[in-house]
């Protein structure tokens, strides 16, 4: 006989739970809120979003930027995502051995962080802003290579992080070419 609780790792309804259950289990807000490292890598609940939980993570960089440039230098701001970085590698290492899935699609840390270092040296324009979330949702979903490659060939914390620092620079790059060719 199974007994499920309120901190059951799984969804309401999976007691019964199959082989492909049992491997990757669907993550719900009580596995989330379980560990500090669960919580980081869900980007505090925006990965549970199961229809699209990168763009979600993308979209909660948005506030976390607003609330970062109000207080922070660029340097300072630099450290902090350097921090991000760090405590994303720890994060989705110790999330992805729970989950039993190296880079589940619901640690959305990466996306976060990542988002955090376009927004950075994004023009402060809602419609720049616009198209580098666009540009990076596309580099994140789409894996031009190198980011492919490592994202295939890196494992753990630090490759669940890298493919989406690559994501980001391939953004600013884009960006960085249309501000110098743009007549805008």
């Amino acid at each position: 006989m199974t007994t499920s609780g309120p901190d059951d790792q799984l969804t309401p309804g999976t007691e019964s739970l199959s082989f492909a259950a049992s491997v990757n289990p669907l993550p719900n807000w009580g596995f989330v809120t379980r560990r500090p490292a669960h919580f980081i890598a869900f980007g505090g609940g925006a990965g549970l979003n199961r229809a699209a939980p990168g763009t979600m993570g993308t979209i909660a960089a948005l506030p976390i930027f607003g609330l970062m440039s109000q207080y922070l230098g660029l340097s300072s701001f630099l450290l902090c995502i350097g921090f991000f970085f760090l405590i994303g590698i720890w994060a989705c290492s110790v999330t992805g051995k729970a989950l039993g899935s190296h880079d589940h699609g619901g640690m959305v840390w990466d996306e976060i962080v990542a988002f955090l270092l376009v927004l950075l040296f994004t023009p402060n324009n809602l419609i720049w802003q616009a198209f580098a979330f666009l540009l990076f949702r596309l580099f994140d979903i789409f894996k031009p290579q190198p980011i492919r490659y490592y994202d295939r060939k890196l494992r753990g914390g630090f490759g669940v992080m890298f493919d989406d620092l690559l994501a980001a620079a391939y953004t600013l790059l884009c960006l960085a070419a249309w501000k110098a060719f743009s007549p805008f």
